[in-house]
């Protein structure tokens, strides 16, 4: 089915990684699902800006989907 993102800490990221995984599997294209993605952050951090939004989700995609990197990003505080 795909890598396992279970080891994210963060919910929203975790949330935001799975999201992204599960709709371009699904076939949406790569600028929706990221839009998508946006959208979700924002809905767990509506304090965000749309650009801010913007720059974690795609840090976060690059980082677990992409070079499916386990470690470690930087981003919010939430838990």
């Amino acid at each position: 089915m795909g890598i396992d993102f279970s080891h994210i800490t963060r919910r929203c990221e975790r949330a935001v990684v799975t999201a992204y995984r599960e709709l371009r599997e699904t076939g949406n294209d790569d600028l929706s699902s990221f839009r998508a993605c946006t959208a979700l952050y924002r809905i767990h951090h509506p304090e965000a800006s749309v650009n801010e939004a913007r720059r974690l989700v795609s840090e976060w995609i690059d980082h677990h989907v992409v070079r499916g990197d386990s470690g470690p990003t930087d981003g919010c505080d939430c838990p």
